[in-house]
């Protein structure tokens, strides 16, 4: 600095400037996203959501277990709808192994249901990651 200068305060080379950050995901544009534009985007995306919830409640998946000795259906809301066990699997000697077999079937066909939901509702939601919502049994 020369003598007799003043120091200048937040200009010229190697100054810092004051700079505004912009929100993640903001435009770059400098304008105000339009609150209207959306709030009609979000409630959109409810009824989406709200029509994809009431088809998984008509569509079903099936699974089985014991090489097709026990078979259970279950909705995409995840309620059992049947379980079904060939008579040759009711061994009253071996009762564990039906049970296991039960069990294996309803947890696959559980399994295949969320499937079912993520991919209905992943769509519903354009893409936004919802599975954070603590909703029982919805994992997306």
């Amino acid at each position: 600095m020369a003598k007799g200068s003043k120091p200048r305060k937040g200009k010229g080379p190697g100054m810092p400037r004051a700079t505004r950050s912009k929100a993640p995901g903001m435009p770059q544009t400098g304008k105000a996203p339009n609150m209207q534009q959306m709030l009609k985007q979000v409630q959109d995306m409810q009824l989406q959501m709200q029509q994809a919830q009431e088809q998984l409640g008509q569509e079903t998946v099936q699974a089985s277990a014991g090489g097709g000795m026990v078979s259970v259906v279950v909705s995409g809301d995840l309620q059992v709808k049947s379980v079904s066990i060939h008579p040759d699997a009711a061994d009253p000697d071996d009762v564990e192994m039906l049970a296991d077999m039960v069990l294996a079937a309803v947890n696959e066909a559980l399994r295949a249901a969320q499937e079912l939901a993520a991919g209905k509702l992943g769509g519903a939601t354009g893409g936004l990651d919802l599975g954070d919502l603590g909703l029982p049994g919805l994992q997306l």
